[in-house]
């Protein structure tokens, strides 16, 4: 009994195996960070505080496998960077200050994606969602203006933290083997930026990414 269960597992598994289609793929573009603004209130006055990110460039390299025709896992390196302003002023001392800044994030995210059409199809809309770790590097680039003798933010800060990803997307077949590739993704995890604001900030740092690319499929 046992043998002619493994047998028919077996047979019932090989056909699943032959299906699954591994591919690789880069898609790019423009990653857009969320602002953040923190305030204090004393009995002697009120602290201000915020930062205002720039649109800058993402990279989204990829290798991943159709397990089935509406179900497929992938494994991602996500690469961004952003310039940014940071400011503070404060009512209770009369110092202020506003400095310019670089953040990049490096990520390394795993994601399973579920399609709503067949693999056959020629345009195949899909979901995905995963998480992984992400890297964190803020670099002071001038000190834009100052008064007073404010807490200005260390001149490197650095995180690395866990992240969840959730993106949208859709593949269109341009050739047997090629695929053109748009995705819409966001990040949400801890916010490091804000951290180091002066007083700090309460948001959650969301990184949106769209992204434009091919897929090569095997």
């Amino acid at each position: 009994m046992r043998s002619l269960l493994i047998l028919l597992l077996s047979v019932c598994a090989a056909p699943a195996l032959a299906a699954v289609g591994p591919y690789v793929g880069a898609i790019g573009g423009i990653a857009t960070l969320s602002a953040d603004a923190g305030s204090q209130t004393t009995t002697q006055g009120l602290t201000l505080s915020s930062y205002s990110p720039s649109n800058g460039g993402a990279l989204n390299i990829f290798a991943g496998a159709h397990l089935h025709n509406y179900f497929s896992v992938q494994v991602n390196y996500v690469w961004n960077r952003n310039n940014l302003v940071l400011n503070s002023t404060s009512s209770n001392s009369g110092t202020f200050y506003q400095q310019a800044r670089t953040s990049s994030q490096k990520a390394v995210i795993f994601d399973f994606l579920l399609y709503f059409r067949r693999r056959t199809s020629w345009i195949r809309p899909y979901l995905g969602t995963g998480g992984g770790v992400i890297h964190l590097v803020s670099r002071q680039e001038r000190l834009i203006g100052a008064g007073g003798m404010p807490a200005l933010p260390p001149p490197v800060f650095s995180s690395t933290r866990p992240v969840f990803r959730s993106h949208v997307g859709i593949d269109i077949r341009l050739f047997r083997e090629l695929d053109f590739r748009y995705s819409f993704s966001e990040f949400i995890g801890k916010n490091d930026i804000s951290k180091h604001l002066s007083p700090p900030a309460p948001r959650r740092l969301a990184n949106f990414q769209n992204l434009f690319g091919f897929v090569v499929r095997f």
